[in-house]
């Protein structure tokens, strides 16, 4: 019925199956931001939040939630992560933070979920524990800045 890798013969969502794709080093990075107050954003560059130091919560919450993808998002393949990092860049022009996140695996099956899923939940985390500080504060422009590896080679955002 369909050419949809995600759709099956009779038009049900179906997880692909990558049993027969060979395990190759993958790489993702994505980024998003995040604006708020510049008086949330000074309380959190100098660890000033009654909740306890923002970024280094909110980078734990980014590797698990890379970890957790797959019991997320409903037909992405567990993988099995060899490495995520999380990197913060206090931005006052925003002002606020920009979150870059980069997942590796060795396996048959990309991590760009795992890669955005790990900014998206960093980013929120950061708005949980600075709320009391601005409501306000605005996620964004998350994005895929890059892929290697798999069938497809490698891809960068222009």
């Amino acid at each position: 019925m369909s050419d949809l890798t995600h759709v099956g013969p009779g038009g049900e969502a179906r997880m692909v199956d990558v049993s027969g794709k060979p395990a190759s080093a993958r790489m993702a990075r994505a980024a998003g931001s995040i604006t708020m107050s510049r008086d949330a954003f000074e309380a959190i560059r100098q660890n000033h939040v009654s909740k306890g130091d923002v970024l280094a919560v909110a980078r734990v919450a980014g590797i698990l939630a890379a970890k957790k993808t797959a019991e997320l998002i409903p037909l992405c393949h567990p993988v099995p992560l060899t490495d995520v990092e999380i990197s913060f860049s206090a931005d006052s022009e925003l002002p606020g933070y920009r979150v870059e996140a980069t997942a590796r695996t060795v396996a048959g099956t990309g991590v760009e979920m795992e890669a955005i899923s790990a900014v998206s939940v960093t980013l929120l985390t950061v708005y949980d524990m600075a709320k009391s500080l601005d409501r306000r504060m605005r996620i964004g422009d998350i994005v895929l800045l890059e892929k290697q590896g798999g069938r497809s080679g490698h891809w960068q955002r222009g």
